[in-house]
């Protein structure tokens, strides 16, 4: 069995199919897809249905370049998340409100995403879906109203593809570099409580909600470029550090990106007075801008004009830092061990509290020094979980 593919990685690569010796296990029910567009699909599922599997609750992921810009569990919204998702007004079911908060997590990256999902799309979805900008939806289903509304996304071209949830694939997997075909086991290691029997810290208690949003991080940590960091929180992800070659870089992109997350809920973006016509792409731009300390008074001034009927003011450096020291209780996972304990300084900066790493590291005393210095708790899974 097999598909033609629309290109490969780049549109120049104009052979590139999928094809299997079995029966595929996914199809396309709209568009056309690309190489790319598979990888991020089948990853994302993946994702989603390990969530699904290990927490028990509705699940969803947005991908881009074979990396989740964001994933969660459902939970519940506060007020402060649903204006800040934008989402008032909005009919949602638990899966909706999953994805709600997956595509929350970092809505700059989240732009034309893949959108994964553990069950069925229902039309909350759909409608949720059809205000935003993504490229492709992968699912175990679809309902017929649900489908209805999304075949009409990007004048009818919305990639739309249905998986089936119960498919194993094989145990090995092949991949082809350079004309040399190299084979593995696949990487079906099971993240779950397990994780949390080795602590290793002076302080030794995780909260439920907090043991859920571990499990979270490191399971999103399973389908990340390698390395890769990730801060969770209340079911979610904040901030995801990918593909960097240093661990330190990847905690502090993800913790970047997780005080922009928190910034994003702060009384004044809750209220900006944007102009009309400004597109939720160009909202998420203004916000973005407004937590940039690096504009020059050029940019500073187009920032103004462009975006605003009146000009949001602006925080000082102490009241940012009063507004991020609100953020606590984060959670915190590395696909590796720490090398360093600059990672943990970092970390601290923006609340996290508890902590999963591979762990047997040679400055493990370093490491473990420093997170009882902050009363964290930690834990050692003994899973590396490299992702190329």
């Amino acid at each position: 069995m097999e598909l033609d593919l629309r290109y490969g990685m780049n549109p120049h690569q104009k052979k590139a199919r999928l094809y299997s010796t079995e029966k595929l296990p996914i199809k396309i029910l709209n568009g056309e897809a690309s190489y790319i567009n598979f990888l991020d699909a089948l990853n994302a599922f993946q994702l989603v249905r390990e969530l699904r599997r290990s927490i028990g609750q509705p699940s969803a992921a947005s991908f881009k370049h074979v990396s989740p810009a964001g994933a969660a569990v459902y939970s519940p919204l506060s007020d402060s998340l649903v204006k800040s998702y934008f989402v008032e007004g909005l009919e949602l079911s638990p899966l909706a409100i999953a994805y709600a908060r997956a595509r929350g997590a970092d809505r700059m990256s989240s732009f034309g995403d893949c959108a994964a999902f553990s069950d069925r799309v229902d039309v909350t979805i759909a409608n949720l879906l059809k205000k935003e900008v993504s490229d492709i939806i992968v699912a175990p289903g679809y309902d017929e109203d649900a489908l209805a509304v999304l075949k009409m996304k990007k004048n009818g071209k919305y990639l739309i593809l249905e998986i089936d949830p119960e498919f194993i694939p094989d145990p090995i997997e092949r991949r082809s570099v350079f004309g040399i075909t190299m084979e593995q086991e696949r990487n079906d290691v099971e993240i779950s409580d397990e994780i949390f029997k080795n602590i290793v810290t002076t302080q030794r208690i995780i909260p439920d909600n907090s043991k859920r949003d571990l499990l979270v991080a490191l399971i999103t940590l399973k389908y990340t470029q390698s390395n890769s960091v990730c801060f969770a929180f209340d079911g979610q992800t904040i901030g995801i550090g990918a593909g960097q070659q240093s661990r330190i870089h990847c905690t502090r992109l993800a913790a970047g990106k997780a005080d922009n997350w928190w910034l994003r809920q702060h009384p004044i973006v809750q209220q900006m007075n944007f102009r009309a016509g400004i597109s939720r792409t160009e909202i998420n731009n203004a916000i973005d801008g407004w937590t940039n300390e690096d504009f020059t008074p050029a940019e500073e001034k187009q920032w103004r004009q462009y975006y605003f009927n009146v000009v949001p003011e602006r925080l000082t450096k102490a009241e940012k830092q009063q507004w991020l020291t609100c953020l606590k209780e984060v959670s915190y996972a590395s696909d590796a061990f720490l090398p360093f304990r600059d990672n943990i300084d970092r970390a601290a900066q923006s609340g996290v509290r508890y902590l999963v790493q591979t762990g047997n590291s040679l400055r493990d005393e370093q490491v473990i020094e420093a997170v009882n210095q902050y009363g964290m708790v930690m834990a050692y899974s003994g899973i590396r979980l490299f992702h190329h």
